[in-house]
């Protein structure tokens, strides 16, 4: 089912759910930063944080992320607003921008004037009747819908919330047609999260909390994956793809442990 197994070089880390969930660590992700990755940086391995987030530009979400303790770099941060920004400026389009105003730092630069696209991410205070059906009508007219991602939910503080995903599909099943999905489970996002590491999927494992965006994604593309049971996980997420994932762990610091004793 997968190519043949090399030595592992690189580690991609999901973010919301794996190591945080909105501004608190998630379980064991701060004491998981202050001992467990100093052991995986002094690993022969490059290590990645790839995220779906789409409520925040980068320098918001690192600056979160550094108040909780973590010590991340922003080259070392792989997000789908960036991904869907190279989309946009290869197809030279005018978007549309249903995200959240956090979110727009991200695309500072990009015409939006006249649009001729729908760019849709997660986008609470943009999700009401009117501006969808703007949305729609641009896409009738031929507007293509590109969607940073199609998460079905995701995990606050207070439960699981709606994700962008039911919002897509919406536009999709009104307008009949069917959205340019940039962000995880496709293949191109864990390849553009690979770019300059100088390792190929197979000597790559992704850790994350979503079976399919996260572990399916990376399987698919030919890395292994890891899922914890944090964040979004549900009971029985494992069975839910195929191949399984190649290990179900109880948090990221056993799936550290993991790959320093069996991987390395």
């Amino acid at each position: 089912r997968m190519a043949a197994r090399r030595a592992l070089k690189a580690v991609l880390v999901d973010l919301s759910g794996t190591l945080h969930v909105e501004d608190s660590a998630g379980c064991c992700g701060q004491s998981a930063f202050a001992l467990h990755p100093i052991r995986l940086r002094r690993a022969p391995v490059t290590i990645r944080f790839v995220t779906n987030t789409t409520k925040e530009c980068k320098r918001d979400l690192l600056e979160r992320l550094t108040k909780l303790g973590f010590d991340i770099a922003e080259s070392e941060i792989f997000t789908s607003l960036t991904a869907a920004r190279n989309l946009l400026e290869q197809r030279q389009v005018r978007p549309l921008l249903l995200v959240d105003d956090k979110a727009l730092p991200d695309f500072t630069g990009v015409a939006t004037d006249e649009p001729n696209a729908v760019v849709i991410g997660l986008a609470p205070d943009h999700f009401h009747y009117e501006m969808m059906n703007t949305a729609f009508r641009l896409i009738l007219d031929g507007a293509p819908l590109i969607a940073i991602h199609k998460a079905r939910y995701f995990k606050k503080k207070d439960g699981l919330a709606l994700g962008p995903g039911p919002f897509v599909a919406g536009l999709e099943y009104a307008a009949d047609t069917k959205a340019t999905v940039v962000g995880k489970p496709e293949k191109t996002f864990f390849l553009e999260a690979l770019r300059g590491t100088g390792c190929a999927p197979e000597e790559a494992v992704m850790i994350g909390d979503d079976c399919r965006d996260d572990v399916g994604g990376a399987q698919n593309v030919g890395m292994r994956g890891i899922l914890v049971k944090t964040g979004k996980y549900r009971p029985a997420d494992e069975d839910k793809i195929n191949p399984a994932p190649y290990l179900t762990c109880e948090n990221f610091p056993a799936a550290v442990e993991h790959i320093l004793e069996h991987l390395l």
